[in-house]
């Protein structure tokens, strides 16, 4: 029997057979998923492309697969691992879990040495948010290029740039959000800790804290996260980029794990009863108190 690593719930406001045709669809999966996809079922079921870890080729090898299951053999630099999708039936809708088996040790992940495995996580994270807003007929969030080596994303959310920038700055409307725990001291020098100040003392430093309109962060590695907001009709046009990291190594897990990050935030500004998409989210390795508990 397989085990996972990795295990996530989330409920998407459709029901199960649009879910499941947007899983097997493979001009579907290229708008949510892949910049490529093939599907033949039961035979066949392969996405590659830059959007994709170690995508260069497809690497997957259809299990089983049936209206409420889809299994697939998936070898990530090298590495066999299992996925799994499960489809149940709920009264708003249809929750999708997603196993993963193999994931790399969650500290290697952290230290930016676990390859194409360290983005499964995130890539997943970031994918089943674009599913169940691409099965709800909302905007997507941009897609991670895992070929890049330069990390920009714009999108556009309903609300004032205030709003906007009070929810990722202030600790506690970043933990409803997110779903991470998250210490914050909003001001230029100040501290930004995911985890907490208790898992992450030193945490990055605000270089820049221009309210309702750019911050910065620098990392202790010398990386730097730059969030510019501008009022856009009465909505905000938020531009994310990372910069100053090793360019042979490019942190796409930590970006995958930003991109799905603004999935959530667009949800938290734009649905009138907002409720996370997360139902579960089991991660092995992930220290304790790093996710929050309550949202």
């Amino acid at each position: 029997m397989t085990e996972f690593d990795l295990r996530l719930t989330a409920l998407v406001a459709a029901p199960p057979h649009a879910v499941h045709q947007a899983l097997t669809d493979p001009a579907a999966l290229r708008v949510w998923l892949a910049e490529h996809a093939e599907v033949d079922l039961p035979g066949r079921y392969a996405f590659w492309g830059r959007f994709t870890p170690d995508g260069a080729e497809p690497h997957q090898r259809l299990l089983y697969a049936d209206e409420r299951t889809l299994r697939f053999a998936w070898t990530v630099d090298g590495v066999e691992t299992t996925t799994q999708f499960e489809l149940a039936e709920d009264p708003e809708g249809t929750l999708v879990t997603l196993s993963q088996s193999d994931l790399p040790p969650f500290e290697d992940v952290i230290a930016d040495r676990a390859g194409a495995r360290g983005a499964l996580q995130t890539f997943w994270t970031l994918s089943i948010a674009n599913l169940a807003d691409h099965v709800e007929g909302r905007a997507l969030t941009p897609r991670c290029d895992f070929t890049a080596t330069e990390f920009r994303a714009e999108m556009l959310i309903d609300a004032t740039p205030d709003e906007v920038f009070a929810s990722m700055t202030e600790p506690e409307q970043f933990r409803r959000w997110s779903g991470a725990n998250v210490d914050i001291e909003p001001s230029v020098g100040g501290r930004f800790a995911m985890g907490g100040f208790d898992l992450d003392p030193g945490g990055a430093t605000f270089v820049a804290f221009e309210p309702g309109r750019k911050v910065t962060l620098r990392f202790a590695d010398g990386m730097l996260d730059t969030w510019e907001l501008e009022g856009s009709g009465g909505a905000t046009r938020l531009t994310v980029v990372q910069s100053g990291f090793d360019v042979t190594n490019p942190p796409h897990p930590g970006w995958a794990g930003w991109l799905g990050g603004l999935a959530a935030l667009r949800r938290y500004h734009e649905l009138p009863e907002w409720r996370p998409i997360w139902r579960g989210m089991e991660i092995a390795g992930v220290p304790e108190g790093m996710l929050a508990t309550e949202r």
